[in-house]
């Protein structure tokens, strides 16, 4: 119940619609009441026994009662009667019921209306909320995360609530009212035959209800498994190079086919039970109304009943239209069950707190003048430590490049300083001010970041370059030109306007790297990050890129992390880290000299070609 009325809070503001939903669906009750109470003026008609229906002398005054509309009603139908006859009469009430009829279906369309706005609403912001406490979450949350149990969320479990949860909010709202005025109504015909009734629905309501325990446990599994096999499609679709080279398509074949088996399993459980509630419910409806038949009949027949034959009738058929929102209401608490187990999932990532926000006191950074400094600098995944004792000043204008064997913390390093993770220990100042005391974002806003993958979207090559600012097509242009990306952009078929495919999958490793250094170029970033931007890419491209660095790098203060030593001999400072700690650090001539240091055998290893 907690996550259903947390999924319906999504439709606020209720005053928007509430009120008039509540109001046309009140009305199609009465006229739906109205079309069924038509039937004993209609069948006294045929029976010949309208001389009991003489009406009310004078037309009554108005009263929000039940009484009033069938005075009103026997007022008008006597006086049909006495003008017209009998044929007058039943072409009165068969008028009469054809309007009720359609105003009970208007109003029903006009509250479908509303129920199809209120849905679309609440999966909108349901999505939407979702999709924002994604964007707010640690990198370290997706590292330990699986992708495709994540788009499973987005998408299957989303659309589970929209099936499972919010298309029965009309029926959860609706078909009770309509069970409490089909009964105040049946209460006035006849008090001892509804309450037979009432003895006989509860034994039904119980079962259904355990039968819809059964079936929120069964789809708490359902889900589970969906996601999982969302994971394994979506490395399907990411590995799919490596999955034939490896001729590894029966294997993953089998880890699918176990997945969409037990899914299969899973949901055909679900199916026979949900299946289970409707005819159950429309059997136990059919004895109820057989009882009643049996129980009024032996009244009427054995002249103790309150009720003639034709009221009797009347009673029996609006009996029987309780049974519709009764199996409606029992049917919808059955299929609520895995909209609520998928509702959980989706809330369970909203209700995830980022580790990395702002404090209530952020200040905004102000524009870098000074230098980066990393104090007593410690970090670490649970127990295990990544970096220790780490000290360090990078002044501005200055390049400080981080070097050392695979493991050693350098990518680490270069992701504490634009807030991707906090330091477990220490401090990370820039110009006196500890970062984690300034906003997320003023501090992001300072650094530009190349990767050794190029991060493209799947847009216009213009739109990639321009990636959130407001730069006009010849500052594009210009900063291409700077990354030496502005030729094969101009080969393209269609030049800046081309659309370069999912992650830029039609352009090169260079051309990629090219368009990363253009939009870093454009963004004009005071300090800059380089993760091993030419580690993956051949020799001339990475002659290319490596100009575009260089032109990047002037008068910026760079933290650069490298294999290929080649590319940082340059730099003011190089930092050599090995399991997280700083081991050396000095020029590169001074570094050489240092006999047995750990720069001097990588550079060793890598001009005998012992290292790429």
């Amino acid at each position: 119940m907690k996550t259903y009325l947390r999924i319906l809070q999504y439709a606020r503001p209720f005053a928007d619609f509430l009120p008039l939903y509540l109001l046309y669906t009140v009305l199609g009750i009465f006229f739906g009441i109205g079309n069924i109470a038509l039937m004993i003026p209609m069948l006294d008609v045929l029976f010949e026994k309208t001389s009991k229906h003489q009406g009310p002398a004078t037309l009554p005054d108005f009263a929000p009662t039940l009484e009033y509309i069938t005075s009103t009603f026997y007022y008008y139908f006597a006086q049909i009667i006495a003008d017209y006859g009998k044929l007058g009469a039943l072409l009165f009430v068969c008028l009469v019921l054809v309007s009720s009829v359609f105003f009970s279906n208007v109003f029903r369309y006009l509250s479908l209306r509303i129920a199809a706005r209120v849905r679309s609403r609440v999966i909108r912001n349901l999505r939407r909320d979702l999709y924002n406490r994604v964007i707010q979450l640690q990198l370290g949350y997706f590292s330990t995360g699986r992708k495709g149990d994540m788009m499973s969320r987005f998408t299957n479990d989303v659309q589970e609530v929209e099936i499972s949860v919010v298309n029965t909010l009309q029926g959860v709202i609706r078909d009770p009212l309509y069970i409490v005025a089909y009964f105040v109504v049946l209460f006035s015909f006849s008090t001892r035959l509804t309450l037979f009734s009432l003895v006989l629905l509860p034994i039904s309501g119980g079962m259904i209800a355990a039968l819809a325990k059964r079936l929120r446990t069964q789809a708490k599994t359902s889900q589970s498994t969906l996601g999982s096999m969302m994971s394994v499609i979506d490395e399907t679709l990411g590995g799919i190079r490596v999955i034939k080279a490896f001729n590894a398509q029966e294997y993953i074949k089998g880890k699918f086919e176990n997945q969409n088996d037990q899914y299969a399993r899973t949901s055909r459980r679900i199916d026979n039970i949900r299946d289970l509630a409707s005819p159950f419910s429309e059997f136990a409806g059919v004895m109820v109304v057989a009882g009643l038949l049996y129980f009024g009949g032996t009244l009427i027949l054995g002249g103790t009943s309150d009720l003639d034959a034709a009221a009797f009738i009347a009673y029996i058929i609006m009996f029987s239209q309780v049974l519709t929102p009764a199996k409606s209401l029992s049917s919808s608490f059955g299929n609520i069950q895995r909209g609520l187990v998928a509702g959980e999932r989706v809330l369970s990532i909203i209700d995830t707190q980022p580790a990395i926000r702002d404090k209530p006191d952020a200040q905004i950074l102000p524009d870098f003048r000074h230098q980066i400094e990393l104090r007593d600098l410690q970090f670490g995944y649970g127990d295990q430590p990544v970096l220790q004792d780490i000290n360090l000043i990078i002044e501005k204008g200055k390049t400080v490049a981080l070097v050392g064997p695979s493991g050693g913390g350098k990518s680490t390093l270069a992701d504490l300083l634009p807030r991707f993770y906090d330091p477990t220990g220490g401090q990370i100042i820039i110009d006196g001010h500890e970062v984690r005391d300034c906003t997320i974002h003023s501090v992001r806003d300072q650094m530009g970041i190349v990767t050794q993958e190029s991060i493209l979207f799947n847009d216009t090559i213009l739109n990639n370059i321009r990636f959130n600012t407001q730069a006009t097509d010849e500052q594009v242009m210009e900063a291409a030109k700077i990354a030496n990306a502005h030729e094969f952009i101009t080969q393209a078929p269609d030049g800046y306007q081309t659309i370069i495919g999912d992650r830029g999958s039609r352009l090169s490793g260079g051309q990629r790297q090219r368009l990363s250094i253009a939009r870093a170029i454009l963004r004009n970033p005071p300090i800059l990050i380089l993760d091993e931007a030419t580690s993956a890419l051949d020799t001339e491209s990475e002659k290319l890129v490596q100009e575009a660095l260089t032109r990047l790098m002037q008068n910026r203060t760079s933290l650069v992390i490298a294999h290929r030593l080649s590319t940082i001999q340059h730099a003011d400072e190089i930092v050599v880290l090995q399991q997280g700690r700083i081991v050396e650090r000095g020029t590169h001539d001074e570094l050489l000299r240092r006999e047995g240091g750990v720069y001097q055998r990588l550079n060793t290893m890598q001009t005998n070609g012992l290292l790429p």
